[in-house]
């Protein structure tokens, strides 16, 4: 039972160090090649590369507070190594394992900029929508959260995440 069980956390684990290591390459290259540079048109008028120090959260909110996301990125990211750990090494939870490294890939990486520069590295502009300049590690963060939210309404029964519920037992808390 414990090899079983961990082969999905070496699998997680693999894919979250090869998933930040993109990120982080991917940052590395728009600094080299963006800052300080014009933008680099791909699609005229519908994506962009530019180069972005972001100081605060999503759409510049909560400037400078980086002592608070790192944080909250080690709590998200604890809290996931918690669900995974406990999962049942079942092939009914691959999806959630994979929407949960993604997740954690994104906070991880955005973190990663956070603590070396003092902020975070975006540099993709969705210019048909004037979306927000954003990076990989948020894309990770955007589609992992949303296929959980999707797949714990619509996949995953309530019977499936029972591993989760905390047990008192003699007035003792167990995971």
């Amino acid at each position: 039972m414990i090899k079983k069980k961990l082969i999905p956390l070496f699998l997680d684990l693999l894919f979250i160090v090869l998933l930040i290591l993109g990120d982080q390459y991917s940052k590395a290259q728009a600094i080299l090649h963006l800052k300080n540079q014009d933008a680099y048109i791909l699609f005229d008028k519908v994506l962009e590369l530019h180069y972005l120090e972001n100081h605060g959260a999503a759409f510049g909110i909560l400037q400078n507070q980086t002592l608070f996301f790192v944080f909250i990125a080690m709590l998200i990211f604890i809290g996931i190594l918690f669900v995974l750990i406990k999962m049942p090494p079942k092939r009914k939870y691959v999806f959630m394992h994979v929407f949960l490294v993604l997740i954690a890939c994104g906070a991880i990486g955005n973190m990663i900029d956070r603590v070396r520069f003092g902020f975070v590295v975006d540099f993709i502009y969705f210019v048909l929508i004037d979306f927000p300049i954003f990076n990989v590690a948020d894309i990770y963060v955007t589609v992992g959260t949303a296929l959980l939210i999707l797949f714990l309404l619509f996949y995953y029964k309530e019977d499936d995440l029972k591993f989760l519920k905390l047990k008192i037992e003699n007035n003792n808390l167990r995971f």
